[in-house]
């Protein structure tokens, strides 16, 4: 049910996506905003090309999105490594694969106030892919992801991000159990790297797009 009192916390979101907006393009990011998960589609759908190859990172939020059906009904080379089909004596082949495509197009744990892109991965394939290797990246998020420093960047990927992904993937953790992180030294931990875009690295295009809705995790 929808309540009128909704409206108020959109217009509040939007002016905050907004903002970071304007704060990453002064970091030299391409960065826009969008209102709906259907926009989102919509613009995806137009600035990847018919002909291009797309890799898919880790992201619960771009499966929410739809894009990936879109892509594949049109007959884009479409490389995840989260296809059910996908071998898995060949994860490590499809990972880097992922990075070798056209357009990479993934999602952040957190980001800030001030334009600072937060990810923690278990392997690094999505934050190596996303500072290096294709010639365009897009980074999809929700206005949950937006927090108001790097510290906390670090906590939200960690706290609730890390946390649910454990519980996911099925890790054998303790977060995966209790719901809390505990900064744990588990064999199957899965925040092992931690990386902050403060900037637009040189040689990768970098597009940044800011939905206001709630998109994974």
């Amino acid at each position: 049910m929808t309540f009128e009192y909704d409206s108020y916390r959109t217009w509040h979101n939007e002016k905050i996506l907004t903002d970071v907006v304007s704060k990453l393009k002064k970091r030299d990011f391409d960065a826009e905003y969008f209102a709906t998960i259907e926009e989102t589609t919509e613009a995806l759908t137009k600035a990847i090309p018919a002909d291009a190859a797309v890799g898919i990172g880790g992201s619960v939020t771009v499966r929410e999105l739809g894009i990936i059906e879109i892509l594949e009904k049109r007959n884009n080379e479409v490389v995840h490594h989260w296809k059910p089909e996908a071998a898995k004596e060949k994860d490590r082949e499809t990972r880097k694969k992922e990075g070798l495509a056209d357009y990479y197009l993934t999602s952040a744990n957190a980001i800030t106030m001030n334009g600072d892109i937060i990810n923690i991965d278990g392997i690094g394939n999505r934050v190596a892919h996303m500072i290096f290797g294709p010639d365009n990246v897009i980074i999809v998020a929700g206005h949950n992801k937006i927090v108001p420093d790097i510290d906390s960047g670090i906590r939200r990927s960690r706290e609730i991000a890390g946390v649910i992904n454990a519980k996911r993937v099925g890790a054998k953790t303790p977060c995966a159990e209790t719901g809390k992180c505990v900064d744990c030294k588990a064999p199957a931990r899965i925040c092992r790297v931690t990386t902050v875009m403060q900037y637009r690295p040189w040689q990768t295009k970098i597009k940044v797009l800011l939905v206001n809705e709630r998109l994974g995790y």
